[in-house]
């Protein structure tokens, strides 16, 4: 990298929530701002300066052709890229749309729908573009940006959970809010690194920070069963971390039960 490493921000289809996480940083983006030089990030300042750059955060989904051509040609300016977010990491809200006819979820939602340019699908980034660094989350936890960041302008690898919530849950004494409350929760497969912010407050855990490494969801689906949930409810509960790990749920029939 340069003595200053050159930083970029791009935003794909999102609410801009991990954008403002960045921005919500503010004193410890200030200790830094001399030692990294931002060209672009319309977010925070109207002056834009052209690759290429050494980091380039991504937030947001790929969700039409013209998506695509922007993120090869920002993989092809960065010299790392790191994707921010659910929707860049796993494509998000908008990934709801997977697998039912676009068509008609687009006449649902729009009164002229000749307009409208979409893919069939929303997918993460790193369905179409190697990518560096993921951090999860909706939004991303300030920390592990703030680690990403210390980590890169020291040299080294960020230290970035690898665990499930359950272990967040056990470090902040919190009951299981499955085993006690019959409530649930994606937190046996879900990374950690929200701090365990459902269970905490007694809901189980929805998996927005996707899925852990090498998540075992068929023991959880047991236990969904045996709490009442129809197959119908397992599996839209659990295709936030079974289908983003790569895998299909472990169970069986329609989905739209």
């Amino acid at each position: 990298m340069h003595q200053r490493p050159t930083l970029a921000v791009w935003k794909f289809a999102s609410c801009d929530g991990c954008q403002l996480t960045i921005l919500n940083c503010e004193t410890e983006l200030l200790a830094i701002a001399d030692r990294v030089d931002i060209r672009w990030f319309p977010e925070a300042t109207s002056t834009m300066i052209p690759g290429p750059v050494d980091v380039s955060f991504v937030e947001g989904s790929v969700t039409t052709d013209h998506d695509v051509e922007r993120i090869h040609e920002i993989r092809s300016q960065s010299g790392l890229l790191i994707t921010i977010g659910a929707c860049a990491t796993g494509g998000g809200v908008q990934a709801l749309r997977n697998g039912v006819d676009t068509g008609d979820v687009i006449k649902t939602v729009y009164a002229d729908p000749h307009y409208i340019s979409t893919l069939d699908t929303s997918t993460p980034i790193a369905s179409h573009v190697p990518v560096d660094i993921e951090l999860q989350g909706c939004p991303i936890d300030k920390g592990q940006l703030l680690e990403t960041i210390a980590a890169l302008l020291s040299g080294r690898p960020p230290r970035l959970p690898q665990s499930s919530v359950c272990l967040e849950c056990k470090a902040a004494a919190q009951t299981c809010v499955m085993v006690a409350g019959a409530t649930p929760c994606l937190g046996p497969l879900t990374m950690a690194g929200c701090g365990a912010l459902c269970p905490v407050v007694g809901r189980g855990c929805y998996g927005c920070f996707g899925p852990m490494e090498n998540p075992n969801p068929a023991p959880l689906v047991s236990r969904f069963e045996q709490l009442g949930m129809s197959h119908g409810q397992r599996t839209r509960f659990l295709r936030s971390v079974c289908d983003l790990a790569g895998q299909p749920s472990p169970t069986t029939g329609s989905a739209h039960e």
